[in-house]
């Protein structure tokens, strides 16, 4: 793939994942009126409070924090994640306001919420760009800890938004509903970018296999594989 087709490819996968985000955040969580997650939560409630629009709050608040994970995350990166961003925050305030709201049952702006961001989230994910904020936060940390999944990563970092847009809307509910939000989007994110039937394999090291074998076998219910194995200093075989 050349270059220029790469970059065609990049661009047409950011506006399908920002169309998708914007949806979610807002013709479903808008109406919903429940605390949204990262810097959309913040952005929403900046909108709710002091009516800035959600597009350029967004990019207001991303500057700081991606000038410090420039130097982490590198030039490319950097650069992709703020052309995304710019389209992201178009779409949110110019092209889903087009569309209509969902205003119907809480729980299924919720679900639908959860599912269009984290599918369009994950679609950016998987050009190694993002649309910044959070994104940033999220990107340094799996660089930090790469064993960590983006979903889980995720999940963690918007937690205190959801909390923090709970307590200053005063709704327990809408808590509940964001944490709804930030589950699924966490479970989608992972199910895209690491497949849907994606597991862990663990390695034992002993000199006991069939005995580990067994123990896993009785408390788990989880068959297991005995390797042969060779020293790389001493050349003993050994079963593992």
């Amino acid at each position: 793939m050349t270059k220029y087709r790469k970059i065609g490819a990049d661009v047409v996968m950011e506006i399908l994942g920002g169309m998708l985000i914007a949806l979610g955040v807002y013709n479903f969580a808008l109406e919903a009126d429940f605390p949204m997650t990262g810097f959309s939560g913040i952005s929403l409630l900046l909108y709710r409070f002091l009516g800035v629009p959600i597009g350029l709050s967004t990019v207001l608040l991303n500057v700081p924090v991606a000038i410090l994970c420039f130097r982490l995350l590198g030039r490319g990166f950097f650069f992709r994640s703020i052309r995304c961003m710019v389209l992201s925050s178009l779409l949110i305030d110019y092209v889903a306001p087009l569309l209509p709201h969902y205003e119907g049952s809480r729980l299924l702006a919720a679900i639908c919420t959860g599912v269009l961001a984290g599918l369009g989230y994950a679609l950016i994910y998987l050009r190694s760009s993002s649309t910044g904020g959070t994104d940033f936060i999220i990107m340094a940390a799996k660089k930090k800890w790469p064993h960590v999944t983006l979903g889980k990563i995720t999940f963690i970092t918007d937690v205190t938004v959801v909390l923090l847009g709970g307590l200053l809307m005063g709704d327990v509910d809408g808590v509940i509903y964001g944490m709804i939000v930030s589950y699924i989007m966490a479970i989608v994110v992972d199910r895209v970018m690491y497949g849907v039937d994606a597991g862990k394999l663990a390695l034992v090291v002993t000199r006991k296999g069939q005995q580990v074998a067994d123990a896993i076998e009785a408390c788990c219910g989880r068959g297991s594989t005995l390797l042969q194995g060779q020293g790389g200093s001493r050349e003993k075989r050994r079963k593992w």
